[in-house]
């Protein structure tokens, strides 16, 4: 196999690990170890592809509860979201972005995860529900980041970990599976991708599930401090990727 192909394998490990232990993540995680060597578009797509395969994966090996009436602004949202997302990908700077959004996720989450008592939000009700999912909506799109706003915006609201992972794992799975159709209609993925699939989808298999048997371990308090550390982690990651693209 090739670099390329190594670090496929390896990222898609790492990913699905951490997606199976807190519902979301896979394409921050799988994109910090795949920027050192897989080609952007590509990465973008298996993104979007591994993410997708990871939530299957946990639809039929855990339970997990089905609440529409607090699903459905995130997913029309989501629907309002995505073809802007997959209309702005050739033409925005990726490494701007993730600058950006990466900075964000340095300030603010080290915040709440310091904060004993982190003040819940109970404003906005489900307008701002769906816009959290739009949001999602938009970053899924241009690299597959269903997850970041509407995590962050659950953790915000203060739900606790079941209803929580509840509705981020139900909204990937609806998202990505939107964003994968986009890609496909709109000739994002290329013939040339296959055989890349076939890495990525055995690779995370056996991590999802032992991440998912990990999760059933942890506390309310536990599960907010994994997701708020993996969110920093996120940010950090994302800033140290994007400054020697902007630097060059």
């Amino acid at each position: 196999m090739t670099n390329e192909m190594w670090l496929l394998v390896v990222g898609a490990m790492v990913a699905g690990f951490v997606q199976g232990l807190s519902g979301f993540a896979f394409g921050m995680v799988a994109m910090s170890i795949w920027v050192w060597g897989v080609e952007p578009h590509v990465a973008a797509v298996m993104v979007v592809f591994g993410g997708l395969t990871g939530q299957l994966v946990a639809a039929v090996s855990s339970r997990r509860g089905l609440r529409m009436a607090a699903l459905w602004p995130f997913l029309a949202g989501a629907v309002v979201g995505i073809p802007i997302g997959v209309a702005v990908l050739p033409l925005m700077n990726p490494a701007l972005f993730k600058l950006t959004l990466g900075s964000l996720l340095m300030v603010f989450c080290p915040a709440m995860l310091l904060a004993p008592r982190f003040p819940r939000i109970q404003f906005g009700g489900r307008l701002a529900d769906g816009v959290a999912g739009a949001a999602g909506g938009v970053m899924g799109g241009i690299g597959g980041f269903t997850g970041v706003i509407p995590t962050l915006w659950l953790t915000l609201r203060g739900f606790d970990k079941e209803l929580q992972r509840s509705l981020i794992q139900n909204f990937n799975l609806a998202a990505l599976s939107m964003t994968m159709a986009a890609y496909l209609a709109t000739g994002v993925v290329t013939r040339d991708m296959l055989p890349l699939f076939a890495l990525v989808a055995p690779a995370l298999l056996v991590p999802s599930l032992l991440g998912a048997r990990l999760y059933v371990g942890l506390s309310e308090t536990g599960f907010r401090r994994v997701v708020l550390a993996l969110l920093t982690a996120s940010g950090v990651m994302m800033v140290v990727s994007s400054v020697p693209a902007l630097l060059r």
